[in-house]
Order: structure tokens, then C-alpha cells, then sequence
């Protein structure tokens, strides 16, 4: 299962991460956000130990929302060594982002 990643929680799980990481940032209201989640939770559990990846309730969490200017969602943030490195908006398959969290792996 994905981590719950909060205002409270978020510069120790991902900007001290020393993996790469992966934040969906999603709503409960989100039709394309169910579409997604799911496949965060595969993906969390398939790099489980070689990635980070998260969740973030933008209804409860609007401050890491404000700092990487997310407006629409799903949002899915890439981040590695502290900084973002990639973005993607709106509901894609799988394969997009694995491809995406494996180029943060250097695989």
C-alpha cells in the first residue's frame, strides 16, 4: 500500500528520501484520481524497497499542494534527491508511470 504523505510528514518521507519517489496527488471527489490509484498501489507494491511512493490528500494536505503548484488532479510528482524532476497531469496507463519512476532509477 502507498504511504499517506502529509504537510506534517512530507520533508522527512520525501525530501530526505534516499530513493526515488513517486506522490499521486488526488481527492476523494476525483473521478480520473480512482482511475489512478490503483495503479500507485501496484506500483507501490512492485518497487516496494527501491521507491517511495505516496499519496497526498490535496483536500487535507494544501500546503504541499501550494509549494509544487499542483491545480489540477490526479497529479502524479517525481522527485529524487529532494527535487522534483518530473510531472504528470490527468489519468495515464501503467506503463507511462513506471517509465517515468524507472528513468528516476537510472533502469
Amino acid at each position: 500500500m502507498s504511504l499517506e504523505i502529509t504537510d506534517a510528514n512530507f520533508e522527512e518521507l520525501v525530501m530526505k528520501a534516499d530513493k526515488p519517489v513517486l506522490l499521486d496527488f488526488w481527492a476523494e471527489w476525483c473521478g480520473p484520481c480512482r482511475m489512478v490509484g490503483p495503479i500507485v498501489n501496484e506500483l507501490s507494491k512492485q518497487y516496494e524497497g527501491k521507491a517511495v511512493i505516496g499519496k497526498v490528500d490535496v483536500d487535507s494536505n494544501p500546503n504541499i499542494s501550494l509549494q509544487f503548484g499542483v491545480r489540477n488532479i490526479p497529479t502524479l510528482l517525481f522527485f529524487k534527491g529532494g527535487k522534483m524532476v518530473d510531472k504528470q497531469v490527468g489519468a495515464v496507463p501503467k506503463s507511462v508511470l513506471e517509465g517515468k519512476l524507472k528513468a528516476q532509477m537510472g533502469a
